[in-house]
């Protein structure tokens, strides 16, 4: 009988060792298949699909019968139209449509009415497309006097136009994430561009004005670079030429914070209802939804026009900061208002049209920039987006965070060896070994447990 036990022991421990062995194997090989070192995440989702499709649909369509599009909660396109003729087109083209009461054109005549109205600083409008309304919001500074002025203009333009007051003031956020430092204040570097020549980080206009220098330490001692181009109020967004005319290693990397970077493959417009991701060097990494688009804001230094406008948070510092979805450039953090902790409301220069005046483009991951597979919705970061969070290596301002081990040309040994990717496996195949010698099969599901933690982490 005793004997009978032991048998049956080891064939438990065998099974178990066995289990364990191919368990671990199968874990090196989804390491290897799904995480080569520098993987980016997807640069076109599903989100951008559907983004794509109401677009092409609103421009078919015309301005007249339509009121926008955003992306709806289940990742499918929706348009807003004013006819049942416009929605039966929606649909036949696999969009859900909205039948609403004003086009884009009397929205648009909305927005005209209230940039010809007195500036007051404080106050900010935009289309919202999924209101399909305009909203006219005032901080906290704009007196009791110039907000029923405002009402009185609202009210003239019609009922579709709401009037909100906002908590917290409308201002660009001074004081890539990592931080540049000038004797004006503190700002975010945005994302490397180059015009062929020289390398520049894209920043926030208001940073500072034209031959403005800056430093990546609080000492001055480390030069960063010269501000050649500037524009605000108006637009927002500025040149910062490199000192050595090069961005140098990791100039396709966002920092994210936590010692982590995201590889930018490529740059685009947003769609509203899109999940984005801003990062600064004063709050780090936050998220939250695209709400309008070509919005108006009245800082008080001056008006700022056709700005992207979300619910993620910003705080002073963070101005100049990145925004992007799953590795596409967006935007660069112009102002807003809230913090953190309470949230807020937030505006971003659009990266493409500021590229487009600066005749420059983005210095973007070669790796993946022609597209990948199995993208999910915006709503979920996909598995990809999370792999694109890699470890950055002496991360310096503009270039973020230079990738570890992003090489094309690794080979199989490589890979073997490279403990970020196969170690979680590895530790579950020397597991099952030790349990050739002692059952040790709770330890090995411990290990497998911790693998699977470890890549379905967020960027934060």
């Amino acid at each position: 009988m005793r004997h009978a036990r032991r048998r049956v022991v080891r064939r438990v421990t065998q099974l178990a060792a066995v289990g364990g062995l191919l368990l671990g194997g199968a874990m090196v090989t989804t390491a290897m298949a799904s995480e080569t070192p520098g993987t980016s995440a997807v640069p076109f989702s599903s989100a951008r699909t559907a983004g794509d499709t109401g677009a092409a649909l609103v421009s078919r369509l015309g301005t007249a019968r339509t009121a926008g599009s955003w992306i709806g909660a289940d990742g499918r396109p929706v348009v807003a139209v004013t006819d049942e003729k416009a929605a039966a087109a929606v649909k036949r083209a696999g969009a859900e449509a909205k039948v609403v009461p004003h086009s884009m054109n009397e929205l648009k005549s909305a927005t005209a009415t209230l940039r010809a109205a007195p500036r007051v600083a404080g106050t900010a409008w935009g289309v919202h497309t999924r209101t399909t309304g305009g909203v006219v919001s005032a901080d906290k500074t704009v007196s009791a006097s110039d907000w029923s002025r405002l009402s009185r203009v609202a009210t003239g333009i019609g009922s579709f136009v709401r009037m909100a007051r906002t908590g917290g003031e409308f201002t660009t956020r001074l004081n890539s994430a990592q931080p540049i430092l000038s004797t004006g204040g503190r700002c975010s570097a945005g994302f490397n561009v180059t015009n062929g020549q020289s390398d520049f980080i894209l920043t926030a206009g208001h940073c500072g004005p034209a031959n403005t220098i800056w430093f990546a330490d609080n000492q001055g001692n480390q030069q960063l670079g010269t501000t050649v181009n500037t524009n605000f109020p108006g637009s927002d967004f500025s040149l910062i030429q490199y000192a050595s005319g090069k961005a140098g290693d990791g100039a396709a990397v966002v920092a994210v914070g936590g010692g982590k970077g995201v590889l930018i493959t490529g740059a685009a417009d947003p769609t509203v209802g899109q999940r984005v991701f801003r990062s600064g060097s004063t709050s780090g990494l936050h998220d939250g939804q695209v709400t309008g688009l070509n919005a108006t804001v009245n800082y008080p230094e001056g008006t700022v026009t056709g700005l992207i406008q979300t619910n993620v948070c910003a705080e002073p510092g963070d101005s100049g900061g990145p925004l992007f979805s799953e590795g596409i450039a967006l935007g660069v953090t112009s102002g807003g208002s809230g913090d953190c902790t309470t949230g807020g409301t937030t505006f971003f220069q659009p990266l493409t049209k500021a590229m487009s005046a600066l005749g420059v483009r983005l210095i973007v991951s070669t790796q993946n920039a022609n597209g990948g597979r199995n993208a999910a919705p915006s709503g979920a970061p996909s598995a990809a987006a999370t792999q694109g969070a890699v470890a950055p290596n002496a991360a310096s301002p503009g270039s973020s965070a230079p990738v570890t081990g992003a090489s094309d040309g690794s080979t199989l040994l490589s890979r073997l060896t490279d403990t970020r990717n196969l170690g979680p496996g590895l530790l579950v195949i020397a597991g099952s070994l030790i349990a050739l010698v002692a059952t040790r099969y709770i330890r090995s599901e411990q290990d497998r447990r911790a693998y699977q933690r470890y890549y379905s982490a967020t960027w934060g």
